[in-house]
């Protein structure tokens, strides 16, 4: 039975993989509003249960294994859902053992190191599973769609030259297999939206007052740049999903299902770990046992000394009666009386 689950999710995320080596046009080869033709959303709710149940249920043994890590890496444009997926997703694994990071715009002291120094510390420990909201990944999105920002990173001029995307790629790639090679596992995931599932989730942030606080003039400015911006994601997933770090594309336009193929990509790369509970050695379960009967030293009976001892307690006479007195008494009067 857990075979034929293993079996199943892998071909249900078949699909959403991103073939290493091969060149993604992002706007023809994925679909994001394309769904598994047997999932329907009533079965979605059930679905995610029965996944955060597993994710709850591996999580643990990652922990107490403390050998790998994960590490989640979720890109997506403006109203994608990356807040929605983590929130439902990760809905019942202990949050003592997942660790959210996002990523704004970098601070004066992230600009005076190098680009990956802000995500590195950011990593999850062994045990742990760590999330990226925005990622690495910013580095050749955001910041290719808009050069100036390289200029604020304080480069070298030949490190701004031809070929800096390239490099980046490759610098990523090396970074993701060092991680990979020491034993944490980088699973990336890309939330496709279409142009228009966007349009329509801005003006419900417009219109909803609960919403409101998701939407900023920014979001209207960077949608301007959606070419560039569909142009940059179809370059990233084609130079960078790698057999130790594969991408995988999230039809995002039906949040239900985005969700439920989300948790599948992060159980299935659970289930290939199969982190397992630590088990005690019989070593030393021997050491921890108590020790028999025969084996265990006797203590010597030390006698106390007398002094010590308390006083024997003395039986005590029942006093005679009155009666039995004067009937004593009458017989030794008897006894001694001389005969006549």
């Amino acid at each position: 039975m857990a075979d034929e689950r293993v079996e199943r999710i892998a071909e249900f995320i078949k699909p959403l993989r991103v073939k290493p080596g091969s060149k993604v046009n992002l706007g023809k080869d994925f679909d994001p509003g394309y769904k598994a033709d047997y999932l329907k959303k009533k079965d979605g709710v059930e679905l995610l249960k029965t996944g955060t149940a597993m994710l709850a249920d591996y999580q643990a043994r990652l922990a107490a294994q403390d050998t790998h890590g994960v590490l989640v890496c979720l890109q997506a444009l403006d109203a994608g859902g990356k807040d929605g997926t983590i929130r439902h997703v990760m809905s019942g694994v202990n949050p003592q053992g997942v660790r959210v990071s996002g990523f704004k715009v970098p601070s004066a002291e992230e600009l005076d190191h190098d680009y990956l120094w802000r995500y590195a510390r950011r990593l999850p420990a062994r045990g742990e599973i760590g999330i990226f909201n925005r990622s690495h990944y910013e580095e050749v999105l955001v910041v290719r769609v808009h050069p100036e920002n390289l200029d604020r990173q304080k480069l070298p001029k030949e490190a701004k030259g031809r070929g800096v995307w390239d490099r980046r790629y490759r610098e990523i790639n090396d970074w993701e297999r060092y991680l990979s090679d020491n034993g944490f596992t980088v699973v990336k995931l890309f939330l496709n939206l279409s142009k228009e599932e966007q349009r329509i989730r801005f003006l419900k942030r417009i219109d909803r007052p609960e919403k409101n606080w998701k939407f900023s003039g920014a979001d209207a400015r960077e949608r301007r740049r959606w070419d560039d911006y569909q142009k940059a994601f179809s370059e990233m997933l084609s130079a960078t999903s790698t057999d130790w770090a594969p991408w995988y594309v999230i039809p995002a336009d039906r949040k239900w299902f985005a969700r439920i193929s989300a948790g599948a990509v992060l159980a299935h790369t659970l289930i290939e770990l199969d982190p397992k509970y630590p088990t005690v050695s019989p070593d030393t379960r021997g050491s921890c046992a108590p020790p028999s009967a025969s084996s265990r030293p006797r203590r010597p009976r030390v006698p106390l000394p007398t002094r010590m001892l308390p006083p024997m307690p003395q039986p005590r006479k029942a006093p005679a009666t009155r009666a039995a007195t004067r009937t004593g008494a009458a017989c030794r009067v008897q006894r001694t009386r001389p005969p006549r």
